[in-house]
């Protein structure tokens, strides 16, 4: 049997290392992957797994929309499902799903929803009303869903996207990040090399909300934070930002989590936060938003907090942290149990094996 993924490019988060461990489990799992997918554009970044996962490159696959590109990219994968005649193929995100959806064959289709788009500020009410007019549509031509994180495909569904009989959710599979001293990563990031610090890190963007981190950062002048991820708010960040907080780029997860001891998350719109899954198992307490299917990752009160997207809210839980070591280290212990029972890499791979399967 063999799987075909499409996804539209292969950015540096949570979604890239997903299918990275798809891709590379399947051997395992009885049956051959495959990767296709786009380039990265402007100034995202491209997942470092890249480098060691063979692909065959969609040239005008990407994620902003553009009908003559992405007719160009239709034709591109079109040819290419003829020429490797794959059993499944299985795409991730809006815009390889749709392409990918439309095209005519004898494989079964199947979309993963890693977060959805319908809470993303940076999209109008009407770029919203069309993409889920297109989701509506493409529902009919799918042959099976998967959300990752149980809240986000309740929301698709209660949206009218798909019979519930075509649903399932899968959580990812995480590995543990090999973490080094706090003293060698504060080294290697230049940070202070005593004192607490507070780690935020995703794309520097809106959705991601990096602007309440420098606002929640003014309530604690004491305290170092640290703000990670690249994006096109990153300029605007390091102009604003107090000094208590150090804006430095893209880093490695593992030396950032390393070097830090409390975890700040202000998305206004997430799917299942894979980052955060990883400061979880490196024992780190943190302080989400409740978006996407954050408090499944995030128990609240158990792991860490998750509360509303007031500011209020959210500086008075970190409030909490900041002040308490023992509530941390109780947090910080639960968090670790909870990521490696529930975000086991067989887990991930067994399942979707079965519905490769069975689909």
């Amino acid at each position: 049997m063999k799987v075909l993924h499409v996804i539209a490019r292969m950015n540096v988060g949570g979604t890239a290392r997903y299918v990275d461990e798809l891709v590379r489990s399947a051997p395992a799992h009885g049956y051959q992957a495959e990767l296709a997918t786009g380039h990265v554009q402007g100034d995202e970044i491209e997942d470092a797994c890249m480098l060691s996962l063979p692909a065959h490159r969609i040239s005008n696959l990407g994620r902003a929309i553009s009908p003559a590109k992405d007719f160009r990219a239709y034709l591109e994968l079109k040819k290419l499902i003829q020429e490797l005649k794959p059993d499944v193929v299985h795409s991730h995100t809006y815009k390889a799903g749709l392409i990918a959806r439309l095209i005519r064959g004898n494989f079964k289709r199947v979309h993963t929803f890693h977060g959805h788009l319908f809470e993303d500020q940076s999209f109008t009410s009407l770029e919203k009303f069309v993409i889920l007019l297109s989701e509506k549509f493409l529902s009919k031509r799918t042959d099976q869903f998967i959300s990752v994180g149980a809240r986000v495909g309740v929301e698709l569904r209660a949206l009218g996207i798909g019979a519930a009989k075509k649903w399932i959710s899968i959580p990812p599979g995480v590995k543990k990040l090999k973490l080094i001293s706090k003293s060698e990563a504060r080294a290697k990031l230049n940070l202070p090399p005593t004192g607490l610090i507070v780690g935020w890190m995703a794309r520097v963007t809106s959705v991601k909300n990096p602007k309440m981190a420098v606002e929640i950062a003014k309530h604690f002048p004491e305290t170092e934070f640290v703000i990670a991820g690249g994006g096109d708010l990153l300029p605007e960040i390091k102009q604003s930002a107090g000094s208590n907080v150090n804006v430095i780029g893209w880093v490695d997860a593992a030396l950032m989590w390393s070097a830090v001891d409390i975890v700040l998350s202000t998305s206004d719109n997430e799917g299942m936060p894979i980052a955060l899954i990883e400061a979880q198992l490196a024992g780190l307490p943190v302080v989400a938003t409740d978006v996407g299917s954050t408090s499944e990752v995030i128990l609240n009160s158990e792991t860490g907090f998750v509360v509303s997207k007031d500011i209020g809210e959210v500086t008075n839980s970190l409030s909490r942290l900041i002040k308490d070591d023992e509530l941390c280290e109780r947090l910080s212990a639960a968090a670790i149990l909870h990521a490696e029972k529930e975000f086991t890499l067989e887990k991930m791979a067994s399942e979707h094996a079965h519905i490769y399967i069975n689909v």
